[in-house]
């Protein structure tokens, strides 16, 4: 009896720390299109909401994640519902440098540069947080290197929507460090597509996080 006295508070206990983790979790991530973006600066995180593009489930694209407002909404594997300057501003409220190294001169010889960022993907039902490189597929498996790459002058100026862009890009707010720019449409050195077999139906839903990159 006394084991029983003692086993029924600690699954109560327990019971309770694991209901509390899930309803902050739900807190953090339960983003709509009416708040599609949500900051945590303490934990320097960001969050985004965005919609899967089933057209590049067969198509390649240069475009990971666009704003569906901007020029190039309908480019990219996920359509992101937050625009360039608030998706910019978030990431510097969260602590996060950008490299502001590229520009329309140097954009074919140049890497992006900017803090390495960590960035996965999640939704309702999903069996976890994936990240990007098991939801795209680089025709080369070259593994995705994101950099806050910042841009926000031509970002503005061009008003294409950039938000991920899967070469270095001078437009784009994050980009790929993994290539130069013109290697997806111009030179063809690599195709770009999103992963089927992972990522939920067209039109779903998806909840993007950007953190720092350990």
């Amino acid at each position: 009896m006394k084991k029983k006295r003692f086993v029924l508070p600690l699954v109560m206990v327990v019971s309770f720390v694991l209901f509390t983790a899930s309803l902050a979790f739900a807190a953090e991530t339960a983003l709509t299109p009416q708040n599609p973006i949500s900051v945590d600066a303490k934990g320097k995180t960001v969050s985004i909401l965005a919609q899967v593009n089933g057209k590049y489930f067969v198509e390649t694209t240069r475009h990971a994640v666009v704003f569906n407002g901007g020029k190039f909404g309908d480019k990219a594997v996920l359509a992101g519902l937050v625009d360039p300057k608030t998706f910019h501003d978030a990431l510097i409220k969260a602590g996060f440098k950008a490299g502001n190294n590229m520009t329309m001169d140097n954009k074919e010889k140049t890497f992006v540069e900017g803090d390495l960022l960590d960035v996965s993907v999640t939704w309702k039902g999903a069996k976890k947080a994936y990240t990007l490189n098991e939801i795209i597929n680089d025709s080369n498996k070259k593994p995705i290197a994101i950099r806050f790459g910042g841009n926000l002058p031509l970002a503005l100026e061009k008003n294409t929507g950039c938000l991920i862009c899967l070469d270095s890009c001078p437009v784009g707010i994050t980009s790929n460090a993994a290539y130069t720019y013109g290697a997806v449409e111009g030179r063809k050195e690599v195709g770009f597509t999103g992963n089927k077999d992972v990522l939920p139906v067209d039109k779903s839903l998806v909840t993007i996080t950007f953190k720092a990159k350990k």
